[in-house]
């Protein structure tokens, strides 16, 4: 993001999150019981994210996007199947997963140091460090001016660079987003879009992005798993062989989102 700075950054190889980073999903299904008849939420879905790779997921409504975004993070049990990150099954949530949401979950009553530093006092993370870390990440998204503002002075793309720093804090090794752009104008999100992919460039982080827009999806990732609805399985899986930065007025980008549109079913 704006301000990056490679030295303030942990390498990726030292920190060992190149080494834990895979993600395997495996034959994920959820089936909700709830009081009337059983809905199957999603059904034998597998794919897997490789160590410092960026994979996208997109669907049609009700294919399951969140669920499985939630399954994978921790805070849905599968009814069957399994989820694995480093080779270690993901039953709950953990600190090898930075977690980013639309809505910016920031404590308004903690200014942007604070709120980036939130997660390292329950992390393990060496006390005497937070504050390095905190300025670290504050310097990796372009926000150490504004380190001693609280949320509410803060613009939405500018809360959003500030949940992706404190997700980012305790080193994680998989940085999962659902739909973390979805909340601000399109202007600012093309921004954010740009900035995140200078951060995954400079820390080497796996990276799993939900998002219901295929155009966003094709300029963020190395593949894009496409789901289907009714239950919520993966249909299909593209690669994106598309040199970076990817322009939109560039035929391939344009192919490459008319056939995830098509494979979605949406108009091309």
């Amino acid at each position: 993001m704006a301000g990056v700075n490679d030295s303030t950054v942990t390498d990726p190889e030292e920190s060992g999150a190149h080494a834990t980073a895979e993600v395997v999903v495996d034959g994920v299904g959820k089936t909700y019981t709830g009081d009337g008849t059983p809905v199957r939420a999603l059904d034998d879905v597998s794919f897997t994210v490789d160590s410092g790779e960026f994979v996208c997921l997109v669907g049609p409504s009700g294919c399951g996007k969140t669920t499985l975004f939630r399954v994978v993070a921790g805070l849905t049990e599968a009814t069957d199947g399994a989820v694995r990150l480093g080779g270690t099954p993901v039953t709950e949530p953990t600190t090898d997963m930075g977690v980013v949401f639309q809505e910016y979950h920031l404590f308004p009553w903690l200014t942007v140091e604070e709120n980036v530093g939130f997660g390292l006092e329950r992390s393990g993370y060496p006390a005497a460090d937070h504050d390095r870390r905190a300025d670290e990440m504050l310097a990796l998204v372009g926000l150490s001016e504004f380190r001693d503002t609280y949320p509410k002075s803060l613009s939405g793309g500018m809360k959003q660079r500030v949940a992706i720093a404190r997700a980012l804090a305790v080193d994680p090794a998989l940085l999962l987003m659902d739909e973390p752009f979805g909340a601000v104008d399109a202007q600012t999100r093309e921004m954010l879009q740009r900035e995140l992919l200078d951060v995954w460039a400079s820390t080497g982080k796996t990276v799993c992005f939900v998002t219901h827009d295929v155009a966003e999806a094709v300029t963020l990732a190395d593949r894009i798993v496409v789901m289907a609805a009714d239950p919520g399985r993966v249909e299909s899986i593209v690669d994106v062989d598309v040199d970076r930065p990817r322009e939109r007025d560039d035929p391939a980008f344009g192919d490459h989102v008319a056939r995830v549109r098509e494979l979605i079913g949406a108009a091309p």
